[in-house]
């Protein structure tokens, strides 16, 4: 684990970002929490956020998630965040890393096939299945080559076999946290992160492990 890069660059005094516990619980085996956050900062963007040796890797998706198979977007591999970063929701205020709106758009589990999840993450290719409140389906994550673009940190996410659920134009402005849009999230105005709003994703992982008939679709 090491959060230096993500830590440098915030001012916990100044925003409510959690810093993160120097030794946090680590997850094993190949079902880890998913998060994606949607970060209205200078422009508009989806975090994609995948726990994996006590952090969150992520990645920032500028075009949003794929949900139409064969469909690819550009994926750009960030520093890693703290896992109670999954829980935040509320406002960076203006001046710090990142200052703008961040919404729990989706949080579940998500599955690493093929490979151990390390192994993939080295090799740059990670085949997913996500079963979240919204995304359900397989991905692929595959870091592109150098002669394809000189950054090794640019990712491809792709959509791989069918297509994703529908998600409604409402479901796609709500947080499956606390059911606010984006303007009601900036309107509230400061830092909302509170530490025991984590239980909030943990029932979020625990509705997206049961029968899809069973999982309360406030999107539809």
């Amino acid at each position: 684990m090491n959060l230096t890069r993500y830590r440098t660059k915030r001012d916990f005094t100044r925003t409510a970002e959690p810093s993160g516990r120097s030794s946090p619980h680590q997850r094993t085996g190949r079902r880890l929490l998913f998060v994606i956050q949607k970060h209205a900062a200078r422009r508009l963007h989806y975090d994609f956020r995948l726990e994996l040796d006590g952090v969150l890797k992520s990645w920032a998706v500028p075009k949003g998630v794929p949900v139409v198979q064969g469909e690819k977007r550009l994926a750009v591999q960030v520093e890693d965040h703290p896992v109670e970063y999954a829980n935040f929701e509320g406002t960076i205020p203006a001046g710090n890393y990142g200052a703008g709106t961040v919404m729990l758009w989706d949080a579940g589990i998500g599955q690493v096939l093929d490979e151990e999840p390390r192994q993939a993450l080295r090799a740059g290719k990670r085949v997913l299945h996500l079963q979240g409140q919204k995304l359900k389906g397989h991905w692929t994550l595959v870091r592109m080559r150098a002669r394809e673009e000189a950054e090794p940190n640019t990712w491809l996410l792709i959509k791989t076999e069918e297509d994703a659920p529908r998600i409604s134009a409402r479901a796609e402005d709500r947080s499956v946290l606390s059911g606010r849009t984006m303007k009601q999230i900036a309107a509230q105005g400061g830092p909302t992160w509170q530490s025991n709003r984590n239980q909030a994703v943990r029932r979020a992982s625990g509705r997206a492990t049961r029968p899809a008939s069973r999982v309360r679709r406030r999107r539809r």
